[in-house]
């Protein structure tokens, strides 16, 4: 999917190197089960994405005990100990919270730990502002603590703090609906918990009657989010549908360029994680009682080792659609049946397709699984590569331009001179991602249905078969091995 304009405007802001502060890693030892394992952040945005429990919330407390902010008295100060308790239940020990720091063209180590029963650290903690939004201030106002006493009749307005038009228009926006006003109202009884209150069509209600993504982009957006901060979301797209939470990811990429603001977020949903290119997608899961951490996942990687729906009998991961459909085609032509028996899911960056290729050499995986890297990739433990000798999309242009184009225009009722006209003008493209987009607009057809007509032709007319067969004798020992 396409990076929004917003997302691409943060993306060339970020490659210029206009973010003078950010938090470049972190690693954790000693808490919830985490050793030492270390999160990356590679860009002004960064999901974090798992199954619930596997320490996603604790990345982004460690991320706030890691810095002191400098608007706040020694008491306001989120501490690691705020977070990480001792309890009657557990006595927090040898805890050790690294980070990598960058403040201008500098980077820094610097760490909170707990060899013993205090904090060492805390006075030396570098300055930055921190928001740490988490799940009790985003939930809907009926469910808030100490609420439901100001559902009274009883109860008045005593002061309010309307939106700026700049706030409403993103309120509005990002909901879907032209508010005329919004405001955050305090009552006469408490001075402390405000209620959003909305007008809309010449109708004004408050919180109570909001719905929940109402209240949730409400209160979110009433932050006062300082430039240069780091902004920390627990589970960002709560009660948002997947257009509001794509304008919502929007919105953040607008306020991360405009103020030079950090957002780590934790999320479960593909429609945040596909706003975000890969370098900003991370995938945390637990691997044998250790934590795994995996950059530059896909959305589709991340959502099947989060579901629990059951799969067919052999995993195969490639690295993205353009090798999913290549490989569907061939698995069609010579063993058409195993397309039922296998899932296919693309996994993101190639660094990914490798770490998953060493889990498979320690058999880590709980089904029978294969790897396939691209062919421009070297090879890697436990990994295979796609037939060829250079990525697909190389691959496949330059040896259906020798083969004459067999057959493609066909499958996809163009003229042949206009398919050979803008393929070749295509290949002159840098990048050769963008190749198969070049020529599919201007045959007017969709981008999937010309490269899966282009595999087609591929894999009948210049794959050899003696390569075709080695695959799909590998699937097929795979699949008999579930049966024994």
């Amino acid at each position: 999917m396409k990076l929004s304009r917003e997302v691409r405007r943060l993306e060339n802001t970020w490659e210029r190197g206009d973010f003078p502060k950010h938090l470049e890693w972190l690693e954790i030892k000693g808490i919830r089960g985490w050793n030492a394992e270390r999160i990356d952040f590679k860009f002004p945005i960064v999901a974090i994405v798992g199954e619930n429990g596997v320490g996603k919330s604790t990345i982004l407390q460690s991320a706030a005990s890691i810095y002191k902010d400098p608007r706040k008295s020694v008491n306001q100060q989120l501490y690691p100990s705020d977070f990480f308790p001792d309890t009657a239940w557990e006595e927090n020990t040898d805890i050790d919270i690294k980070a990598s720091i960058k403040e201008g063209p500098n980077s820094q180590v610097a760490s909170v730990r707990k060899p013993g029963t205090r904090w060492r650290g805390l006075d030396t903690r570098r300055e930055r502002k921190v928001e740490y939004l988490d799940l009790r201030r985003i939930q809907p106002i009926y469910a808030r603590m100490g609420y439901s006493r100001l559902a009274k009749k009883s109860v008045r307005e005593a002061s309010s703090l309307p939106f700026t038009d700049e706030q409403r228009g993103r309120f509005s926006n990002i909901v879907g609906k032209s508010y005329s006003s919004v405001r955050q109202s305090l009552t006469d009884l408490d001075a402390n918990r405000s209620v959003s209150v909305v007008s809309i069509n010449g109708v004004e209600y408050s919180g109570f009657h909001q719905g929940a993504g109402e209240a949730t982009i409400a209160g979110l957006i009433s932050q006062d989010i300082p430039p240069y901060s780091i902004v920390l979301i627990d589970e960002v797209e709560t009660s948002l549908h997947p257009r509001a939470q794509r304008r919502l990811l929007r919105d953040l990429a607008d306020i991360s360029r405009e103020k030079k603001v950090q957002f780590i977020i934790t999320t479960h949903s593909p429609y945040i994680l596909d706003e975000l290119p890969v370098s900003a997608r991370v995938y945390v899961f637990n691997d044998n009682g250790s934590k795994n951490v995996v950059s530059g996942i896909s959305s589709e990687f991340a959502l099947t080792n989060m579901d629990e729906t059951n799969y067919p009998e052999l995993d195969l991961f490639v690295e993205d659609d353009t090798a999913k459909i290549l490989l569907e085609e061939i698995i069609a032509k010579y063993q058409l049946e195993y397309l039922s028996r296998c899932s296919i899911v693309s996994f993101g960056s190639a660094s990914v397709g490798k770490s998953l290729g060493l889990m498979v050499s320690q058999n880590r995986f709980l089904r029978p699984t294969l790897v396939f890297l691209d062919a421009d990739q070297d090879e890697a433990t436990g990994c295979l590569l796609l037939p060829g000798n250079d990525a697909p999309e190389r691959q496949i242009f330059d040896d259906l331009e020798l083969a004459g184009w067999p057959n493609v225009a066909n499958f996809v009722n163009r003229s042949h001179a206009q398919l050979v006209n803008f393929s070749s003008q295509a290949t002159t493209l840098p990048n050769h991602h963008d190749w198969v987009p070049y020529v599919a607009d201007k045959l007017i057809v969709g981008g999937n249905e010309l490269w899966r007509s282009m595999a087609r032709s591929w894999v009948n007319n210049v794959l050899q078969e003696q390569v075709a067969t080695e695959i799909i004798q590998t699937l097929t020992e795979k699949l008999e091995a579930t049966h024994n």
